[in-house]
């Protein structure tokens, strides 16, 4: 294995950065996908995670328990993967920004070991859904792409539902995350499903 150079993306990224990073993206969504299977947690098998993960779950009080109900009332509706993406492309499926290296002019993807076949749309919202995203504002950014914005929407409820699963008490996310995290996340949801 060879070491690539930079450094992983972290807090709210630069203009520079984020023009590397859509550099990186574009290329990396420019490769066939013929023969590839799914990427892993494509939306048929998220959406399905999803459901089971919130029916076996003790739903929380205050805010995150009114998002906790927003997800169960949500995950009700047909699955994502009824609508069918206008694009296939090479789905990352490992969307931390720690696994894209800024090395001052250019942003290089490591950590393939999930990756499949996709949807542009899809795979933002894995990106800027990922608590790591958090810190930037990705809307200008997003902008920059042709994508459904209904796909998108529901793609970006779906991640942000399964990262709030992720936090509940006992979840591995909420061991390693503040405890404020899980409220931040409810309101994310809440605005997305607003």
């Amino acid at each position: 294995m060879t070491e690539l150079p930079g450094t992983p993306l972290s807090g709210p990224l630069t203009v520079a950065q984020l023009d590397g990073l859509k550099v990186a993206l574009d290329r990396l969504w420019s490769v066939p996908v013929q023969g590839l299977p799914p990427r892993r947690y494509h939306p048929g098998e998220a959406h399905a995670v999803a459901v089971a993960k919130f029916a076996e779950s003790t739903r929380p009080d205050g805010i995150a328990g009114r998002a906790f109900d927003a997800i169960e009332a949500h995950l009700r509706e047909p699955a994502l993967g009824d609508l069918a993406p206008a694009e296939t492309v090479v789905g990352h499926s490992d969307s931390n920004l720690a696994n894209y290296l800024w090395d001052g002019r250019v942003v290089r993807i490591v950590d393939f070991e999930d990756a499949g076949r996709s949807d542009r749309a899809y795979e933002l919202a894995s990106m800027v859904e990922h608590l790591s995203a958090h810190p930037t504002d990705w809307t200008a950014f997003l902008g920059r792409f042709d994508l459904d914005p209904e796909r998108l929407r529901r793609s970006r409820v779906l991640f942000a539902s399964l990262w709030f699963y992720w936090l509940l008490p006992g979840n591995a996310a909420a061991r390693r995350n503040p405890p404020e995290t899980l409220g931040l996340q409810a309101e994310r949801v809440l605005k997305l499903l607003g």
